[in-house]
C-alpha cells in the first residue's frame, strides 16, 4: 500500500524560561540537585533534566520486609564539612546520626580480623592488630620496607605497584585492596595513587615518611561517618522539596540529547524524541552527569574534554539487603566486615545495618537487616547472575564468614548499580586537569559530580558548589544586578 504522504517533519519547540538568568543542569543525581540549589539561592532561574524516572543517582530508599532503608550509599564521611553543613541547611541537623557501632573487620583466610586501626587506607604505619591477618613471613616482609626504586615517585602509578613493591604483596591484597574496593570498586593494581591516596602520594613524591595517625584526642576520636535517621536515600527528596521551593523546574524522564552555543554567548539543549525535540535556551549548562554521558555531549562542543572523560572506565555493583528474623540469628559482630578479592569470595563486604544504625535496628522488633556488597572493576561475571543466585550467595558467605548458619529470609532486596562508579585510573588527574582547563575555555559551561573530586557524598557536593559557583562568576558578566 502506497503511504498517505511523507512523513511528518520533526517538530521543534523553543522554551526560553523567564528571569535574569536561566542554567540547565543536565544530571538529577546528587552532583545535579546540589548544583541547582546552590544557583536558586543565588537568584538564577533552573532547570534540571534527569534522564531516569526517580532523582538522587546513587542515592535511594526501598522497601524491605515492609521497611524503607539504604540500598545505596548509607553513610558519608562526617570528617569533611560539606555533607553535614548541607543537611543542617535543609533542616536536617536533628536527625543527623552517628553509627552506634563502628569495628570492622576483614574477612581474609577464613577467620574474621579487626581492621588495624594504625593504616593509612590499609597501609599499616604501626603493627598493632596485623598479627594473624599477616603471617609471620608477611609480617616481617612489612617490616623490612623498601625505598621505591630511584627514590621519589616521578609520575603517577597504580597504588598496587607501589605498595607491593614498598611494603609486599600481602599488605596490597589483604589489607590496601579491601578498602579501595569498598570505596571505588575498583583494584589496587589499576587505581592512581595520585587520585585515590593523595597523602601517600605526597609522601612517595617527596621520598618522605609515611604521614603518621593524628593523635587520638576528642575532636579526632568523633565518629569518622555520618547518616541520617531513615537513611542517606532521603537526602534526593530532602534537595528536591527545597529545589520546589525555590521555583526550581525538575524534569524527570527527559533526556538531553544535545548541547549547542547559540547567539550571544548562550547554548542550545535539546531534549525529547527526534520527532517531537525541544530546545531549552539557557545561559550557562552544567552536566552533572557520569563521565560516559558527558563525553557525549562535549563532543561538538569541547572534543578535548570530551576525549578525556570518554577515557574514564566505570565499574558496576550491587547492594544486596538481606531481612532476618532476630529469633535464631547468631551474634553478628560489630558494623561489618570488608573481603580481599584475593580469597575469591564473591561479596567484597558486608555491613551489618541494624548494629551500625540505631534508626535501623529500631525498625522491626522481630526483623534485623544485613547488607551485601558485590561487584568490582573488570568483573561481570558475578554480578551476571540472577537476583535469587546473589541473595543466595550473600546469605551464604555472610553465614560463613561469622561461623554459622543464618537463618531463613523473611525478605531480600537486590540494587544493581550499571556502571555506578567512576574508576580513578592510573592517570586520572592529569585527564581530570585536562577537562577542566578545556572546559574553562568555554564559559558558561560547566561539569559536576563524582568524576572529579572523589566518589564520595562530600567530595560530589564540593563538586557541585564549585560548579555552580563558576556558573554565577559567569553569570554576573552576562548579568551584573545577579
Amino acid at each position: 500500500m502506497a503511504p498517505d504522504g511523507p512523513p511528518p517533519a520533526p517538530s521543534t519547540a523553543f522554551l526560553e524560561p523567564g528571569g535574569p538568568a536561566h542554567v540547565v543542569v543536565v544530571g538529577g543525581g546528587l552532583a545535579g540537585l546540589v548544583t541547582a540549589r546552590a544557583l536558586a539561592t543565588a537568584g538564577v532561574d533552573v532547570t534540571v533534566c534527569e534522564a531516569g524516572s526517580v532523582l538522587g543517582g546513587k542515592l535511594r530508599l526501598a522497601e524491605v520486609a515492609g521497611h524503607r532503608v539504604d540500598v545505596g550509599a548509607e553513610a558519608m564521611l562526617a570528617v569533611r564539612p560539606e555533607g553535614v553543613d548541607l543537611l543542617r541547611d535543609l533542616g536536617a541537623a536533628d536527625e543527623l546520626v552517628s553509627p552506634t557501632a563502628t569495628s570492622a573487620s576483614i574477612w581474609s583466610r577464613g577467620a574474621l580480623h579487626p581492621l588495624p586501626r594504625a593504616t593509612l587506607m590499609g597501609v599499616p604505619t604501626a603493627q598493632d592488630g596485623l598479627s594473624g591477618l599477616l603471617t609471620a613471613d608477611e609480617l616481617e616482609r612489612w617490616r623490612a620496607e623498601r625505598p621505591w626504586p630511584g627514590g621519589s615517585v616521578t609520575a603517577d602509578l597504580a597504588v598496587g605497584s607501589y605498595v607491593r613493591t614498598r611494603w609486599g604483596d600481602a599488605v596490597a591484597d589483604r589489607l590496601v585492596e579491601p578498602l579501595l574496593g569498598g570505596v571505588y570498586a575498583g583494584r589496587a593494581d589499576e587505581l592512581s595513587l595520585e587520585a585515590t591516596m593523595p597523602a601517600l602520594w605526597a609522601a612517595a613524591v617527596a621520598d618522605g615518611p609515611l604521614p603518621q595517625p593524628a593523635p587520638v584526642t576528642d575532636q579526632a576520636a568523633r565518629p569518622a561517618f555520618a547518616g541520617i535517621i531513615g537513611g542517606m536515600g532521603r537526602l534526593p527528596g530532602l534537595l528536591a522539596d527545597d529545589l520546589t521551593r525555590r521555583g526550581v523546574r525538575v524534569r524527570t524522564s527527559t533526556t538531553v540529547r544535545a548541547v549547542s552555543t547559540g547567539k550571544e554567548r548562550r547554548f542550545s539543549v535539546t531534549v525529547g524524541p527526534t520527532m517531537a525535540e525541544e530546545r531549552i535556551l539557557a545561559d550557562a549548562v552544567v552536566l552533572a552527569t557520569p563521565p560516559t554521558a558527558a563525553s557525549r555531549l562535549l563532543a561538538q562542543l569541547i572534543p578535548e574534554a570530551a576525549t578525556a572523560l570518554g577515557e574514564v572506565e566505570s565499574s558496576s555493583s550491587a547492594v544486596v539487603t538481606l531481612a532476618l528474623p532476630r529469633a535464631g540469628l547468631p551474634g553478628l559482630p560489630g558494623s561489618g566486615f570488608l573481603v580481599p578479592a584475593v580469597d575469591g569470595h564473591v561479596i567484597k563486604g558486608a555491613t551489618f545495618s541494624a548494629n551500625k544504625w540505631a534508626w535501623t535496628d529500631a525498625l522491626d522488633p522481630e526483623v534485623t537487616f544485613v547488607r551485601a556488597s558485590l561487584g568490582r572493576a573488570g568483573d561481570v561475571r558475578d554480578l551476571q547472575r540472577d537476583d535469587r543466585d546473589l541473595v543466595t550467595i550473600a546469605h551464604h558467605e555472610i553465614g560463613e564468614a561469622i561461623g554459622a548458619t543464618l537463618p531463613d529470609l523473611v525478605d531480600a532486596h537486590v540494587q544493581r548499580w550499571g556502571g555506578g562508579l567512576p574508576q580513578y585510573t592510573v592517570g586520572h588527574a592529569t585527564r581530570m586537569a585536562t577537562v577542566r582547563e578545556a572546559v574553562a575555555r568555554r564559559p558558561g559551561l560547566e561539569v559536576s559530580g563524582a568524576a572529579y573530586q572523589g566518589v564520595g557524598i562530600p567530595a560530589v557536593i564540593a563538586s557541585a558548589t564549585g560548579a555552580a559557583q563558576r556558573v554565577l562568576t559567569h553569570l554576573r558578566t552576562l548579568h551584573p544586578r545577579l
